[in-house]
């Protein structure tokens, strides 16, 4: 008799096992679905970015305040969308210290619109006392409350090389 596993997460092919399931030992428990990026890479990867887009701010309020704030608010949001959602799903800060974001799913870029939902999840993660950007560090694929809401995780580019 032969048992057959769903695909995994990566899209692979069905195995047909005959001899039944594998030993215990070779199941992975509990553990990440695959290398994810640490908590200190992904923090400094965020304070380059948020420095990048400060001095813009700075710039945008030195030219005019009222017009300035909504302006660095509309340059914050299309540069993490664009940004994150386009193919190589990395940031100036993502690109400086070798992590990106995929699909949790199939890989690849998480496109676009996910990347807006990411961006706006970020409010969320953010209200509880940054509970929703602390939760990485129990979470097994390691993802923060706005990895959850876009269906992505950060990774090491040195595991998932960019295309």
């Amino acid at each position: 008799m032969s048992t057959t596993k769903d695909p995994d997460p990566f899209g692979r092919p069905p195995v047909s096992d005959p001899f039944g399931p594998p030993p215990p030992q070779a199941v992975p428990v509990g553990g990440a679905s695959g290398p994810r990026a640490g908590f200190w890479q992904r923090f400094g990867a965020y304070l380059i970015d948020v420095i990048i887009l400060g001095v813009l701010q700075v710039v945008f309020r030195l030219i005019s305040p009222g017009v300035g704030l909504v302006l660095s608010i509309v340059v914050g949001i299309v540069y993490f969308t664009m940004l994150e959602g386009g193919p190589k799903g990395q940031t100036v800060g993502k690109m400086a210290l070798g992590i990106r974001i995929i699909d949790l799913s199939r890989g690849g870029s998480i496109g676009y619109g996910r990347a807006f939902i990411r961006y706006i999840g970020r409010i969320a993660s953010a209200i509880v006392i940054l509970l929703g950007y602390l939760w990485m560090l129990w979470d097994k694929e390691k993802q923060t409350w706005h990895d959850k809401f876009a269906g992505s995780v950060v990774v090491p580019v040195s595991a998932y090389p960019v295309d």
